[in-house]
């Protein structure tokens, strides 16, 4: 399914966040604290917007991108003339790296995506160096506030539409809302990161409660 979205996949991201996607992923990088000649993985990276970010504002660093769906990646290498993002095919659930070796650890909307949400988050620990950031930004699941019931229309109604006219695929984008469904809330998936042995633990919401960044140190 991303393989057949991936031509469309950053237009996509933009269209149905308003162009926020952009401002999220920047804070996301805020939170990493990078240090200077740092390293960065990014896990289910995509067309490596992320990492390709993080070049931009830090030069001096080495970002890694890896994703299981090689189209993805095939889309986003020389997307940024200037900026070498290392890409590699992996699984998120083991990966082919080996312990602490990066400074932080990024995933932009892979988490609900996993089938084991426990070993996904154990191998981006596992990955960090003593001190390093594990950062996750996804979307919440349906919201309960005032706004839920306008952002619910929006997301399993609008977002399908907008994607099927945009890249063909109307069914990626009916799964890519339902997908959130049975997504544990914020607190919970704070829980989580600490139940694999992430410390200082803690997540900031966007977008009126609709999306939600995680940090958690090692």
């Amino acid at each position: 399914m991303f393989a057949e979205i991936a031509p469309t996949y950053d237009l996509m991201n933009r269209l149905m966040t308003g162009m926020q996607d952009q401002r999220w992923r920047k804070e996301l990088l805020d939170f990493c604290a990078l240090p200077p000649k740092g390293r960065l993985l990014d896990v289910g990276t995509g067309t490596g917007d992320i990492a390709y970010e993080a070049l931009g504002r830090q030069p001096g660093v080495t970002a890694m991108g890896s994703d299981f769906t090689y189209e993805m990646m095939a889309h986003g290498v020389g997307k940024v003339p200037g900026r070498t993002v290392h890409f590699a095919q992996a699984d998120a659930l083991a990966l082919p790296y080996a312990d602490n070796t990066f400074d932080a650890v990024t995933s932009g909307f892979l988490l609900r995506n996993v089938t084991d949400l426990h070993k996904a988050l154990s191998e981006q620990r596992r990955v960090i160096v003593p001190g390093g950031k594990v950062v996750c930004l996804e979307i919440t699941p349906p919201s309960t506030t005032m706004l839920g019931p306008l952002f619910q229309f929006y997301f399993f109604n609008i977002v399908p539409l907008i994607g099927g006219l945009i890249s063909g695929k109307k069914d990626a984008y009916t799964y890519l809302p339902h997908s959130t469904v049975a997504f544990p809330e914020p607190e919970e998936l704070q829980r989580r990161m600490e139940s694999v042995g992430l410390k200082n633990v803690f997540y900031a919401t966007r977008m009126f409660g609709t999306v939600a960044i995680h940090v958690g140190e090692k």
